[in-house]
């Protein structure tokens, strides 16, 4: 009986593959990641594989370049977290006074009927036109208008019954300053 040699025998190479990535990386669970990256590319690649060549050192390679992929994809990215890090850092976290204050505002604002928080969200935040925000809403102009002012009173009566201690102040819908 004729003994046909295998020459993708893959699983053979399995021990050089593991510890060689071991070597590379000194953590057993990052170094079975990398063994299987490098062998789903070797199977990927497998047409590239010349037939009587050395399988162990093809796969070898495969598995160092993977490394190196690995190395600068952690690289690029810890670059990345960095100058966002960077970035961050040049920003000022609200004092907790201005933090309690805007929880406060904020579940004022939750606290609010849907109807007219919706209304007041489209009008104060998406600074949306009456009339726009009527239009997105399906409703009329007038009632619309309602809502807001309604809203608004509620807002104002909130203010009215929270310490003032707050730099913080609501606008009413002239602009000006309801103190």
């Amino acid at each position: 009986m004729e003994r046909k040699e295998r020459t993708f025998d893959v699983l053979g190479q399995l021990g050089s593959l593991r510890r060689y990535a071991r070597s590379l990386v000194c953590n057993a669970g990052e170094a079975e990641d990398l063994v299987h990256d490098a062998l789903v590319r070797a199977y990927e690649r497998k047409s590239s594989f010349r037939r009587g060549a050395n399988l162990r050192t093809w796969l070898l390679s495969i598995l160092h370049n993977a490394h190196i992929d690995r190395l600068r994809k952690n690289r690029s990215m810890t670059r990345r977290h960095d100058e966002a890090a960077t970035e961050m850092e040049t920003s000022v976290p609200a004092g907790q006074e201005h933090t309690v204050r805007l929880n406060q505002v904020r579940d004022a604002f939750f606290s609010l009927p849907e109807e007219q928080r919706e209304a007041l969200h489209l009008v104060a935040i998406e600074d949306l036109s009456y009339q726009e925000a009527a239009s997105a809403l399906g409703i009329p102009t007038g009632t619309l208008m309602s809502r807001i002012s309604r809203a608004r009173a509620h807002l104002r009566d909130f203010e009215n019954k929270t310490p003032t201690a707050s730099h913080l102040r609501l606008i009413s819908g002239d602009g000006h300053d309801n103190n």
